[in-house]
């Protein structure tokens, strides 16, 4: 189990897609958490079932909140 940015304990792969995810920069996440919001898939959601793709949206869309209607380039 891995800890997502408030503490809580969260399952490795949603943890690990996560991160993938952050990876990509911040536009990208954006773009990533419509699609997610639109029921698609992500390469990185591929093979998740929809409680966890729900739960990674969720984590990305409180860990984008932190950056407001900004993004760093």
């Amino acid at each position: 189990m891995a800890q997502n940015h408030i503490g809580f304990l969260m399952d490795q792969q949603i943890a690990d897609c996560l991160e993938r995810l952050c990876q990509k920069g911040c536009l990208s996440v954006r773009a990533d958490i419509q699609l997610l919001e639109q029921g698609k898939t992500l390469p990185e959601t591929a093979g998740m079932d929809r409680r966890e793709v729900q739960l990674v949206l969720r984590e990305l869309k409180s860990i984008m909140a932190a950056y407001g209607d900004t993004c760093r380039v």
